[in-house]
This record gives structure tokens, sequence and C-alpha cells, in this order.
């Protein structure tokens, strides 16, 4: 399966399928802003510029479904691929990574960082360390970055330099380190978490319910198989958080009745697919490689499947994978906004809330330090500055003025 990227004008660029696509990499190009469809010569066109391209030509990655010598462009300049040489290096870079037991995420990302690096500067032009500076200046000026995601291609390059072309950068010193803000977190009220979580509806809800029940990351919860909740011992466990690590954390017993009605429900769906010819699921590969039997039995399935069932259109296999993170995302936006609530909370603020609460409820910062999965305890101290913030702690010297002289204007 072949795609051809050419250049339509001065302003786009035509992505033709050749009649034949899958729904991924359909929506590889529908993900990409501003992008449209032309019906006239059945053909897609996005913008002519290097972020487009880069998003596109990782979101096609992504798909699986071929490499990026299997991508053809009429015009070099358009998306630039040096497509032999810098293949090979990236398939020794993910090669490395897997060796060296990095998570999923981490792959993904230092792979997305190489290809963009490989894909905007020939190596032998300058120095190393011209070229990353140079690279990561354009992150900050031009794409407008953040400082983590800077920093995150810096620690990508670096391992690139040094374990696939096995070059040491000169000088660490001189290599442009972003300097992250310190910020407080988004933190709801038990109040204003109620109202978020009447908001929404089913497996959305219970989700929502359960990031705050437990402190839990998303990429955690989504990751939850049906074997990890264990009801006797009124726990859930949480394999391959952040770093790597497994820790528990409680199962709110609130939560005991709906969870187990939820999991029936995954249980009459997944003998649907063993009845279809499929019920498969994805394991780590030393579980897959060790019982690939155990692909099929319930207790390895996810707790929150997606809707439908994926298909490789090579194989004609169907299985189906945990829902998308966009998803749980976009409807608990909605239900902040449906709330009424003004501040700027994400999935990601119920994990906030359960921390500063527990502290609240005078629980000690070791114990929330370890149900948070984090190393250090430094990073949890985030939240007791959260605790000493507002009228709480500080009277505002208005209510002073007030209090003294109630006739002042």
């Amino acid at each position: 399966m072949t795609i051809t990227i050419r250049s339509a004008n001065d302003a786009t660029i035509a992505i033709d399928f050749n009649g034949k696509f899958t729904p991924g990499m359909l929506n590889s190009v529908r993900s990409v802003p501003g992008r449209k469809y032309n019906h006239q010569e059945k053909i897609w066109l996005i913008p002519d510029t290097q972020k487009a391209s880069d998003t596109l030509m990782e979101n096609l990655y992504k798909t699986g479904e071929f490499n990026y010598t299997q991508i053809e462009s009429e015009n070099s300049s358009v998306i630039q691929n040096n497509a032999s040489g810098n293949s090979l290096e990236l398939q020794k870079l993910k090669e490395i990574l897997i060796t060296r037991h990095y998570s999923s995420r981490t792959i993904e990302n230092y792979l997305f960082w190489s290809k963009k690096f490989l894909h905007s500067h020939k190596i032998a032009e300058s120095s190393v360390q011209k070229q990353i500076n140079s690279f990561l200046t354009n992150l900050a000026v031009n794409e407008h970055v953040s400082a983590s995601t800077q920093n995150q291609a810096l620690a990508a390059l670096l391992f690139f330099f040094r374990f696939v072309r096995g070059e040491e950068v000169e000088n660490l010193k001189n290599l442009i380190h972003a300097k992250n803000k310190k910020r407080a977190p988004v933190v709801l009220t038990k109040k204003e978490i109620s109202s978020v979580i009447t908001h929404l509806q089913g497996s959305r809800r219970l989700a929502a319910e359960l990031l705050y029940g437990t402190g839990m990351r998303l990429n955690e919860l989504l990751s939850l198989r049906i074997l990890d909740i264990d009801f006797d011992r009124a726990e859930i466990t949480i394999r391959y958080g952040k770093g790597g690590k497994d820790r528990r954390v409680m199962l709110p017993k609130s939560l005991v009745p709906k969870l187990k009605k939820h999991i029936e429900e995954v249980k009459k769906i997944h003998e649907k697919d063993l009845a279809d010819g499929w019920g498969k699921v994805l394991l780590p590969p030393t579980i897959m490689n060790r019982s690939p039997d155990c692909a099929k039995e319930f207790r390895w399935q996810w707790l929150f499947p997606q809707k439908n069932r994926w298909k490789n259109d090579k194989t004609g296999e169907e299985g189906r994978h945990h829902i998308d993170e966009s998803i749980l995302q976009k409807a608990v936006k909605k239900a902040v906004c449906d709330a009424g609530i003004i501040k700027n909370a994400s999935c990601h603020t119920f994990r906030h809330s359960f921390a500063t609460h527990l502290l609240e409820n005078g629980y000690d910062i070791r114990t929330v330090q370890e149900l948070l999965g984090h190393s250090d305890v430094r990073t949890t101290m985030i939240y007791t500055h959260v605790l000493n913030q507002g009228a709480k702690e500080v009277q505002s010297p208005l209510d002073e003025i007030l209090k003294n002289n109630p006739t002042a204007p």
C-alpha cells in the first residue's frame, strides 16, 4: 500500500491514497489541522508547513501499516525522508530502547523527536551541539512548545547520538536546557468534583470516579485489566506505572457495586468477540511469549475496552484495545463546562484534587506519596503549597480595613 505526497500549490500539499486506504490512514490525515478534501481529484490537502508535514508523518507511522520508505514523495522539499539511512537508524534506536526496557510511551516520544530532527537537519553540516541547539531554538521560537516538551526533545536527541551514532555531545553545558516554570496545580473542591461527575454518564462517569477515588493517572486507568481489580482485598494494582513501577491503591467501597456491574458488561462484550472468532487482547511480550493462549482469557481483557474492534486489513485479524484517552478527555472537558466551572480542569485535575483532599483530611505526606507513585517526596510537596494558599491561611488586608471601618467606600 503506497501513499503519494506531492506539492499541490504554493500553500498546500496533496495526499493521494491511490484508491486504497484504511480507517487508520484516513484518520491520520483528518487529524491534521487545516486539512481539506478535494472531491473532484479525490485527494486530501494539508497546509504546506513543516508542522503539518510532521504531524502527518507521525500519524501515518503510528498506524503501524508501513514505514517511511513506503511513502512516496514527488517533491523532496515537501517531506524530507532520507529514507534508507534514517529508517535504519530509527529502527536501531527503537531496538536499543526496547532492550533497555523503556516504556512504550517513551519509545514513541524518542522516535518522534529523532525522526523530526533527521527530517530537518543534515548531520554533517555542522557540529552536533550546534544542530541540537538550532533544533531546540526552532521548537521554542517558531513552534512555541513548552519547556518540558523542549527538554524531552533534548533527552531524545542525546540518547540518539550517544547510543545510535556513538557520538558524545562535546559540551553539555552549552546545550539549551529550558527552565520549567513551577505552577500550582489546578484543584477542584469536593463540591466541584461532585458536580463534574454528575454531568458524566455510563463508563465515562465510572472512569472519572476512579481517577478521583484513587489518584491514578489517565494512562494508568486505561491500562487496567480485569485481573487488576481485587474486590476481596479492596485494592487496585497499577502495573507499569511511571518509571515502570507497580503499585497498589485503594478500591473505593462506594464503587464496588458499579464496578462489578461494569465488569459483567465487559464480559458480555468479550463473549461476543469469542463467538465471532476473535477475543484476543494485546499482552506484554514476556507473557505473550510464555503463554500466548492468555490473550483470549477474560482476566486479561481491558477494564475499559473500545466500542468497536480494530481490523488488520492485511491479515483480516480483529481485536479490541482500550478506549482512546481523547474520548475521556473530551467528556471531562464538556462536563466541566456543563457544570459551570471556570477553572482549567482536565482528567489530571482529579489526581491533583485527590492528593490535596487527602492532605486536608489529615493523611501524612508519605502515604500520599506512595499512593501517587512519586519517587521523590519533593514532587508530592507541591500539594502542601496548595493547602497554604488563599483565604484559608492568610487574611486579606482589605477584610481588616472593612472590619474596622464598615462604612468605608
